[in-house]
């Protein structure tokens, strides 16, 4: 269990006073993923490896969102930074659905990611919100403040996906 979730009463990170030197929404987009990530470690908790990689009721499994999360963290920040994907992106991405890893390797994929997203949001959350931004080979049509936006929502997403997982699998142990 994080230390957020250890504290009593429990207080979310938006509520924290935290990053106060973000802009606004900058520091809401960190305050979502510090939440995913608060939620992702209280749902997982117990969990075994085997449970983690299974898939209850025909769901994806627990592991194939922890890679999804990490992994599209990093591509949605190199959209707002005007990038395209790398190989090894592309490489990642079509990785997601199988491994072995345990959840403790899961997880600190997770948290790796969402440090080195920490340092990328500050950096955009003092760009024009506005500039135009290209997803994908079609270069579909977004834009910084859009690209952000869309990491703290996508993550809080799969973030959900996992703990109705997680509670099926705790519930079918009964």
């Amino acid at each position: 269990m994080s230390a957020a979730h250890a504290q009593s009463p429990y207080i979310e990170p938006w509520l924290r006073g935290t990053h106060p030197d973000v802009p606004a929404v900058g520091r809401a987009v960190l305050h979502g993923l510090e939440l995913a990530l608060d939620d992702l470690t209280k749902w997982t908790d117990g969990l075994t490896d085997a449970e983690v990689h299974s898939q209850p009721l025909g769901l994806n499994s627990i592991a194939f969102h922890l890679r999804h999360i990490a992994r599209s963290t990093d591509r949605i920040l190199n959209y707002a930074e005007g990038g395209q994907l790398s190989s090894e992106q592309l490489a990642a991405l079509k990785a997601e659905k199988s491994g072995e890893e345990s959840m403790a390797a899961l997880l600190a994929e997770v948290e790796g990611s969402f440090s080195n997203a920490a340092d990328r949001v500050r950096v955009l959350a003092t760009a024009n919100f506005d500039t135009p931004r290209g997803v994908g080979r079609k270069q579909l049509p977004t834009s910084i403040g859009g690209a952000l936006i869309h990491v703290a929502d996508h993550t809080q997403r799969h973030v959900g996906q996992v703990v109705t997982t997680a509670k099926v699998l705790k519930a079918m142990r009964e």
